[in-house]
């Protein structure tokens, strides 16, 4: 999949995500990758800790007061973001994933942007992430959207805390 066209991103409230969106396939592929990165890989989503088989399994739950993005192509799902909702003037934007083939078509952007844009309908004052170090080409964007390395507010070896202001 090479295709180059803006792809549509679907902005949902969390608990208005529909059984059958793509969101869960795409949110268990991200944490299995996840897992498998960090030297733990698991056999399916099964087998992932609670926490993350929760996201996969019901989405509308475990986000339910955030913003879930859902890229397509051709009604396709290729990628998702989470927006958390404002808490102390800051929201983070996090599950931010891609299908493989869709890495380089413009589809990250496309969610970075919405990203930012719903924090900011929000009412968010900053936009923060965490990302582990290996993910280079997910800094790199990240960088060039504005975000910038702050002090870590998580402790775990490997993981890159930014931060940028919302748009105004």
């Amino acid at each position: 999949m090479n295709d180059r066209r803006t792809p549509t991103v679907l902005r949902l409230a969390g608990r208005d995500v529909p059984p059958g969106s793509g969101l869960g396939p795409l949110l268990g592929a991200y944490h299995l990758a996840t897992e498998a990165e960090k030297g733990v890989p698991v056999p399916g989503v099964g087998a992932l800790p609670a926490r993350y088989r929760a996201e996969v399994v019901s989405p509308h739950i475990a986000f339910e007061g955030d913003t879930v993005l859902l890229a397509r192509r051709e009604g396709d799902p290729v990628g998702c973001a989470v927006v958390t909702r404002p808490v102390d003037g800051g929201s983070e934007l996090k599950r931010l994933w891609c299908v493989p083939a869709a890495r380089g078509t413009g589809v990250a952007s496309a969610l970075v942007a919405e990203g930012l844009a719903a924090a900011a309908r929000a009412g968010a004052g900053t936009v923060r992430l965490s990302v582990w170090r290996w993910r280079e080409a997910a800094i790199g964007l990240y960088a060039r959207a504005g975000f910038a390395v702050v002090e870590p507010w998580d402790d775990r070896p490997g993981l890159v805390c930014m931060e940028r202001a919302a748009p105004a």
